[in-house]
């Protein structure tokens, strides 16, 4: 008789390679969640310093491209190089918006973006150099953290898809009640199909509430494709379309303290994918996938385009439909460079109903703030500080996020830190967990360290 052969492990599904029509539709389904915040950088930055149509459309396609080139390697993996081979969708960090917008205006508004790129090619470099470094304190990031930074980067987005819905607020159509009403039915759609449906039809609740969303807006007039005609089937990107990359100080340590938040935010959200796919996120995998955001950055600045992270949304995504192959993820890498090449193809999915994406995208968003929550029920409340510390992170995150202009009067370096809602969050959590969980010069009352290590906050020292 033979000897009977070892059976062929499980694959996990992280790794699953699903049949060829799911893998486009659930791939589809991450581009549409993704799109609106991706292509949102660009169409900001553009007109605040003062760039034309055209030379907005490129920094949306380079946007795409990189976008596409980054999702790829976070899902496939280069060698032992690159990669988290987890499902993260990579797109254009928002950390970035100010730092780009003050540089530039510095230096003369579009005249002043060589000096945006040649900061940003350096601080990828830079990111590149700690990526491992970073890696290693990956002890200091635990649920207390990781859980207040995922609430506060659902909290801060959700303004993005108030203003899909409702539109410009200087306009007289600002918050049509049936603009607002036809987002409120793409989200009834959400609920009643994941309801009714498992399998394939649950897990496709957003795309297909999408297209239903779209229909009803046709009858609305607000079903048109108006930049389809005038674009064009193939754009390549220029590099340095702007001018050659210039260097000065004060730009370099902005992108740099940029790509730092960038890491915190992409470790908290590559934190929870682990949590959800049950796959640990080991210090390897967590440097890989940081390397990868820095080579981003080092493409955006050759490329006219953004630096990368881990896009919270499609977090979300993975969270509601369960679906966990890094393949899907790849997939949507793939859609995002022919976006990124085929600005024809790009303007259809731009063109889709405001409100439609806006509805959503507030499931989505408000997903990731639920994430958030449910990681921090991990944390132990009893007899420390840590309800102190969630407290005054959000509190302190939630001030740009309300008002925009609360800092104004302070120093713009300071407006860069603070002025964003997941910038402050990160640092104020961070600091605190340090302060109140780690250093032992500070007095701890009774049960303090026992309730910390139940937090995953600091580690037993073995020392006596």
């Amino acid at each position: 008789m033979s000897k009977t052969t070892a059976a062929r492990p499980a694959v996990h599904p992280v790794d699953e390679v699903l049949p060829a029509p799911r893998l486009l539709v659930l791939g589809l389904q991450h581009l549409f969640i993704m799109y609106a915040g991706a292509v949102a950088v660009p169409l900001i930055v553009g007109p605040a310093i003062g760039l034309s149509g055209s030379d907005i459309a490129l920094l949306v396609s380079a946007d795409l491209l990189v976008s596409g080139i980054a999702t790829i390697i976070q899902a496939v993996g280069i060698s032992r190089l690159m990669g988290v081979r987890m499902p993260v969708v990579a797109g254009a960090t928002f950390t970035v918006l100010n730092p780009m917008i003050i540089i530039a205006n510095s230096y003369g508004g579009r005249a002043g973006l060589p000096y945006v790129y040649g900061a940003m090619i350096i601080s990828g470099v830079f990111g590149l150099l700690i990526a491992k470094p970073f890696s290693m304190i990956l002890r200091f990031f635990p649920p207390l953290v990781t859980g207040t930074v995922i609430t506060m980067i659902g909290l801060s987005l959700i303004g993005a898809d108030v203003s899909l819905i409702a539109g410009d607020s200087t306009s007289k159509n600002y918050g049509q009640i049936s603009h607002i009403a036809l987002a409120g039915l793409v989200i009834l759609f959400i609920l009643v199909i994941s309801r009714l449906f498992r399998g394939f039809i649950g897990q496709t609740a957003v795309l297909i509430s999408i297209v239903l969303g779209s229909l009803a807006a046709w009858p609305m007039g607000l079903l048109k494709f108006p930049d389809v005609g005038a674009s064009d089937w193939i754009g390549l990107p220029h590099p340095f379309h702007f001018g050659h990359p210039k260097f000065a100080a004060a730009a370099i340590i902005s992108m740099c303290i940029v790509m730092l938040v960038t890491y915190t935010e992409s470790t908290a959200d590559m934190l929870a994918v682990s949590e959800m796919v049950d796959k640990q996120l080991a210090p390897n995998d967590l440097a890989r996938g940081l390397a990868t955001d820095a080579l981003s950055a080092v493409l955006a600045g050759f490329m006219n385009s953004f630096p990368d992270t881990a896009y919270a949304e499609n977090v979300g995504l993975i969270g509601m439909t369960k679906v966990k192959s890094r393949w899907v993820v790849a997939v949507c890498g793939v859609f995002l460079l022919v976006l990124g090449v085929v600005p024809k193809v790009g303007a259809v999915v731009s063109d889709l109903p405001g409100p439609v994406i806006g509805g959503a995208a507030t499931v989505m968003f408000a997903m990731v703030t639920a994430i958030g929550i449910r990681t921090l029920h991990k944390v132990e409340f009893e007899d420390n500080h840590n309800l102190l510390i969630v407290a005054v992170a959000l509190s302190v995150g939630l001030i740009p996020a309300i008002s925009p202009t609360f800092y104004e009067k302070f120093p713009k370096d300071f407006q860069i830190i603070f002025g964003s809602a997941i910038t402050s969050t990160v640092l104020v959590v961070f600091v605190l967990n340090l302060v109140f969980n780690h250093f032992s010069a500070f007095p701890k009352r009774p049960g303090i360290v026992e309730g910390a290590l139940h937090a995953g906050a600091v580690n037993p020292d073995p020392r006596p």
